[in-house]
């Protein structure tokens, strides 16, 4: 991962400030390093994190060092894309999706927001 992404590294600390207090629409990747298809979405992952800047937030959990999350939030696949407005879980992509899908969904939860 890049220092410069504009994602944000989501961890137990930050999660309730990032995504559940946001009053934008968040996308929230759930990963870990040793994931071949996690490594495939990544890029779009970035490029959704730079193209939606100000606009919505991306973020991502590494499901190894925050094991709470990933429970809390059922995650049994990885990677598993949850997307957030209001605090709330409106969908859940599992695996690896094209990236204007991805764009696709923050754009209609950013019609509504």
């Amino acid at each position: 991962m890049a220092e410069n992404s504009k994602y944000v590294k989501l961890t137990d600390q930050n999660f309730g400030s990032e995504v559940l207090d946001s009053a934008k629409p968040v996308l929230v990747d759930f990963w870990a390093d040793w994931c071949a298809p996690c490594h495939q979405i990544a890029p779009a992952i970035e490029e959704l994190a730079a193209e939606f800047e100000g606009r919505a937030t991306v973020g991502k959990v590494n499901v190894d060092e925050q094991t709470g999350l990933a429970q809390e939030y059922g995650i049994r696949s990885i990677p598993a894309l949850v997307f957030f407005q209001d605090g709330k879980v409106v969908q859940r992509v599992n695996g690896v999706v094209p990236k204007r899908t991805l764009a696709s969904e923050l754009e209609s939860l950013l019609a509504v927001a």
